[in-house]
């Protein structure tokens, strides 16, 4: 098998994949018009990728270096009978951090804080009957797998009800309740806090319209850090203008880079990070772990041992 590596991988992930008998890496500076047809797997993804799908009458294998793949030609994928794998679940605990990151910068007046702090402003007398707690408050998460649990777990230890919400509705750890995305608006009536984590599908595309927002009574603090285009982005920038969410946490947006003219840079009441809840000093280890089973398992017996995407439903 002809590996050809698109991500990272370091010395010593490549000292153990030297291990691995009739496995050969090749990195983007040695591919050659011949060797390209002959790659038969893919670490990661980029132009080359594209043209290696374009050219090679081996590929079979692509593990992809993230959770999402709806940048993927999935569809080619399928048509050519490529197996597909992401490294779903090594991102459960850094966006679960965020997350808990944003709520508390919200509901402990540490973000009203930055701001005051921007202006040499004392405002402890002004935002002190503001704070609130966590305690019995309720979050609605949309996406009950391993990100989902997570953030659900840490809630929980602040005394949140937690709400699930996914497209099968089927009972997941550390929610109290589940319901399918069809009774979505039911579970979010009473949510004092909405985070979204769900995957990029043709049926999640847009998920978070105005018609959503428009039915929120509870004005609860909105969290994105799932993909950008679930969510409308005129949608969301109204919702918050119209006091319809009291806030917003994101971390992904349905342009990125974020338009310098976007409306969302100058509200107070939003957090933004740059697409950077999933990361983590360890990241190209944790990938790498996932990468070297499958590996090992397709040479024997041409399954994916971890992390098989369907590429139908796209996750």
């Amino acid at each position: 098998m002809k590996l050809l590596n698109l991500f990272e991988l370091s010395s010593a992930n490549r000292k153990q994949l030297a291990q691995i008998p009739d496995l050969e890496i090749i990195d983007p500076e040695q591919v050659t018009p011949s060797l390209i047809t002959k790659i038969s797997a893919i670490y990661g993804w980029n132009q080359l990728g594209t043209e290696v799908l374009n050219q090679s009458t081996q590929l079979r294998f692509v593990q992809s270096n993230s959770a999402g793949v709806d940048y993927l030609p999935l569809k080619t994928f399928k048509q050519k009978g490529i197996l597909l794998a992401n490294v779903s679940g090594i991102h459960a605990e850094p966006i679960s951090e965020t997350v808990i990151a944003y709520v508390l910068a919200f509901v402990r007046g540490v973000l009203e804080s930055e701001h005051a702090k921007q202006q040499s402003k004392w405002i402890g007398d002004q935002i002190r009957p503001t704070i609130t707690t966590l305690h019995q408050k309720v979050a609605a998460i949309y996406g009950t797998g391993h990100i989902g649990q997570e953030i659900a777990n840490k809630l929980k230890v602040f005394g949140v009800k937690t709400i699930g919400i996914s497209r099968h509705g089927h009972p997941a750890a550390n929610f109290d309740q589940v319901f399918t995305d069809h009774d979505a608006i039911k579970a979010t009536e009473a949510a004092d806090i909405i985070i979204n984590i769900m995957p990029l599908t043709e049926q999640t595309h847009h998920f978070f319209d105005r018609s959503f927002f428009e039915t929120l009574t509870n004005q609860p603090l909105f969290i994105n850090v799932g993909r950008g285009p679930s969510v409308d982005t005129e949608a969301l920038v109204s919702a918050l203008q119209a006091g319809k969410l009291s806030g917003a946490g994101l971390d992904v947006y349905e342009q990125e880079p974020l338009a310098t003219d976007s409306p969302l840079w100058g509200m107070a009441n939003v957090i933004m990070t740059p697409h950077i809840s999933g990361g983590f000093v360890e990241y190209g280890d944790a990938a790498f772990a996932i990468l070297r089973e499958n590996l090992k398992s397709i040479l024997k017996n041409d399954r994916v041992a971890r992390n098989q995407v369907d590429l139908s439903e796209g996750y």
